[in-house]
């Protein structure tokens, strides 16, 4: 079982920054792929970041957003700077890898909120 805890997630006002943590614990061998995709209210989920083998980022977001990790932590972070009112939505992370039994798997958060005030 892998368990997904994220965290910084609030309320800004537009230009302002926050940052984005989300630790993964539990029956992990190796994590391939870390990822954040954000949903707003009405609109699909869409990938924000995705770091493991090549960093992408959504075309939205670059430039303003940086993802990073941390393996000795198995941590994945979000840096979101000069946020505009068009970033809020829930984001989530996703990670990918295998468990100690050498079985993929493929978890998610639970979300945390970011809403950007103009």
């Amino acid at each position: 079982q892998l368990q997904l805890v994220e965290s910084g997630g609030g309320e800004v006002q537009a230009g302002g920054s926050l940052r984005l943590s989300c630790a993964a614990s539990g029956n992990i061998f190796m994590i391939n792929t870390m990822a954040w995709h954000r949903q707003a209210p009405g609109k699909q989920r869409e990938l924000v970041a995705n770091i493991g083998g090549k960093t992408i980022y959504a075309d939205s977001v670059k430039d303003r957003f940086t993802i990073s990790r941390d393996n000795a932590k198995n941590t994945v972070y979000l840096q979101m700077n000069r946020l505009k009112p068009e970033d809020t939505a829930v984001y989530s992370c996703n990670v990918k890898g295998l468990g100690r039994s050498l079985r993929s798997f493929d978890s998610w958060g639970q979300g945390t909120q970011v809403t950007v005030s103009s």
